[in-house]
This record gives C-alpha cells, sequence and structure tokens, in this order.
C-alpha cells in the first residue's frame, strides 16, 4: 500500500523503505507502465525473475498476484504472466497513478485525470463547504499555514496542499471521493515538474493565496464560492502540465 504524499516524496530523492515484496511489485508495475514490457507482451519465465529480482518463487509469485488484482497482468496456463491491455488496469490504484508519474506524457491520459478530478474535487467541494466541522477547518487552516511558510520549499509546500484537498474529501462526508487523493496527488506533482523554472516564488504565493481563499470559503460555507476557487486551483494545475505539450 503507498501513503499519500509518496509521490511528492519522492520529488527530492527519498524513498520509503522496502522489502522484497513491494520491490518485485514496483519494478515489474513501473516496467509495464512505462512500456519497457508492452501491452500483450509475456513476461519472463519464474526461473528468469527470480534470478532477475534475486527473491523466491514464493515472493515473486506474491508480487505477481498483487499485480494481477491491479488488472495489469494475467497469467494464463502453459503462456505464462501476460501485460493486460491498459482498459483493464486499475488507474485509481494510487501505485499505478504513481508509476504513470515517469511515464511518457501522454496528452489523453493527462486530460481524463483532470477531467476526474474536476469532477470529483467540485463536488467534494460543494458538499464539505456544509458538512465540515470546526475541527475540518482547523486542520485546513493549519495546512495552508503550512502551504505559506514553506516559501521556495516545493516538497513541504505539495504536501501541505495534498493535505487542504485530503482535508476536504475527508469532511465531504462521502467516502468514495476520498479515493480522487491519488489523482490529486499525480496531477499536482505534473503541474510542477512541467511548470517553468522562472519566478518559482511568485507561482507558489499565488497558489497559497487560491488555497486561503478556498479555505476561507469552507470556513463561511459558501459552496459556490468554494467550487469556483477549486476549478481556479485544478485549472492552473491543467495548463502548467499540459504545457508540456507546447
Amino acid at each position: 500500500m503507498i501513503e499519500p504524499g509518496s509521490l511528492i516524496r519522492s520529488l527530492s530523492g527519498r524513498s520509503a523503505a522496502r522489502n522484497y515484496h513491494t520491490f518485485v511489485i514496483n519494478e515489474i508495475g513501473h516496467g509495464i507502465v512505462t512500456g519497457k514490457f508492452p501491452v500483450g507482451s509475456i513476461l519472463a519465465s519464474d526461473a528468469v525473475m527470480m534470478e532477475t529480482y534475486g527473491v523466491s518463487r514464493t515472493v515473486l509469485r506474491e508480487a505477481l498476484k498483487t499485480l494481477e488484482a491491479k488488472g495489469l497482468v494475467e497469467a494464463r496456463p502453459k503462456v505464462g504472466t501476460k501485460v493486460s491491455p491498459a482498459s483493464r488496469w486499475s488507474f485509481f490504484d494510487p501505485q499505478v497513478l504513481f508509476w504513470h508519474f515517469e511515464a511518457k506524457p501522454d496528452r489523453r491520459f493527462y486530460e481524463s485525470l483532470f477531467d476526474i478530478r474536476e469532477a470529483l474535487e467540485t463536488r467534494a467541494a460543494d458538499l464539505a463547504s456544509h458538512r465540515r466541522t470546526a475541527e475540518d477547518i482547523r486542520i485546513m487552516k493549519y495546512w495552508a499555514h503550512q502551504m505559506d511558510i514553506a516559501e521556495d520549499g516545493i516538497e513541504p509546500h505539495l504536501l501541505a496542499a495534498l493535505e487542504i484537498h485530503r482535508a476536504i474529501a475527508e469532511s465531504s462526508g462521502n467516502a468514495l471521493l476520498r479515493s480522487v487523493t491519488g489523482v490529486v496527488e499525480l496531477t499536482m506533482v505534473l503541474s510542477a515538474k512541467f511548470a517553468p523554472q522562472d519566478d518559482i516564488r511568485q507561482r507558489h504565493a499565488n497558489y497559497v493565496d487560491q488555497h486561503n481563499a478556498l479555505v476561507g470559503a469552507m470556513e463561511r460555507g459558501d459552496k459556490t464560492e468554494a467550487v469556483a476557487v477549486m476549478l481556479s486551483i485544478i485549472a492552473r494545475d491543467k495548463a502548467q502540465t499540459m504545457s508540456v505539450f507546447g
């Protein structure tokens, strides 16, 4: 299970501690999503993969079962383990989304990410604006302050922003809307990755202002303003992400 914020933390080169099981899952899953193991191809035999990754048959089999549960592979008798079509992948799985960060930019996929984020986060903002509690607002204000003091630190800046969006999803009262966290994190990181490298401090300041406005609308219970500000935040992230295509 990948924790929220793991992709953001990877920007600084820090990786979470891993065991052999997660190592094999990451190596094969990353290879599938980035195209090293193309859709429709048959993975190497168990013996070859055991030697390649330095793991036992038990560890390898458990890793492949996990990847099969994510829709990335399919075990076929007398054929082997086949890479499944992308249409079967579990795209809301945070780990699958994580692997897409290093995949080749795909305009249609990026547009799909923002379509889903817009649909779900605006609904979350709508619901949270009248379901939030005083404690929810306190948490949002705390993370807004953490964004403000992060200055040029991209990792703490994005982690704080993500926590605000997670708090909104939580306070919406809709458990299914919490599943958008992985999409939000990936789109935030893609936005940071492809943004111009000049005037970073001003861009951060503008992002802080947007999130302060979002938290303010939440505190006032102004759902119209909350949805409008959420849309402006998503539009900003989308514009920076899509700039990679010129």
